[in-house]
């Protein structure tokens, strides 16, 4: 999804205009697609966190079955010390794999983050009527360390224009609520079957 806002984002800069209108129109899709952006960042931190939810549950199953075969073993019974490391293996390679995932998932983050980053910048520039360069993005992502310390970085463009906040919000807000109207459509739908109607 994000590979997307950010191709839709350098096709606006390669097209951008020197002035007028059409560059007006130019940097209202810029904003557009950065507040797209920042919400695909939202969507990239949820899902770390729902990860990180995921992993300490495995983990707390793990310490669950390792003390049940402590147990098992001490009192001799080899049938649930032999069902609980099967039950062992599955969870610390369940365990393992959603370490490898956190860590891709933090990962990507970083690199988005800098990528939104590099957007921010160049909407600026292109706000301000400058012309920004997709090629930029090497000295923008350079000076982005020492522009985003003096300027905050992602939320730059949030601060400089009023309202947009409240724009993200409300698509989250419309976002959350079309998904909890989707989920108790499927809830009732799921109610109808087992009910036979």
């Amino acid at each position: 999804m994000f590979d997307e806002v950010r191709q839709a984002f350098r096709d606006l800069l390669r097209g951008t205009p020197p002035s007028g209108d059409a560059r007006r129109s130019i940097v209202a899709q810029m904003r557009e697609t950065l507040v797209q952006a920042r919400m695909g960042l939202d969507d990239l931190r949820k899902g770390i966190v729902e990860t990180q939810a995921r992993l300490t549950r495995e983990r707390s199953e793990l310490e669950t079955v390792r003390r049940r075969k402590q147990l098992a073993a001490s009192i001799n019974d080899a049938e649930t010390v032999a069902v609980a490391e099967r039950y062992e293996k599955q969870h610390v390679e369940r365990a393992a794999l959603l370490e490898r995932k956190l860590e891709t998932q933090e990962a990507e983050l970083a690199m988005v983050e800098r990528e939104v980053n590099e957007m921010n910048s160049e909407f600026k520039l292109a706000a301000a009527g400058a012309t920004p360069g997709v090629s930029a993005g090497a000295s923008a992502g350079a000076n982005d360390a020492g522009a985003g310390a003096k300027t905050g970085g992602v939320d730059d463009v949030l601060d400089d224009h009023a309202g947009l906040n409240a724009e993200i919000d409300g698509l989250a807000r419309a976002r959350r609520r079309a998904d909890a109207e989707s989920a108790a459509d499927e809830k009732l739908a799921e109610l109808k079957r087992r009910m036979g109607k």
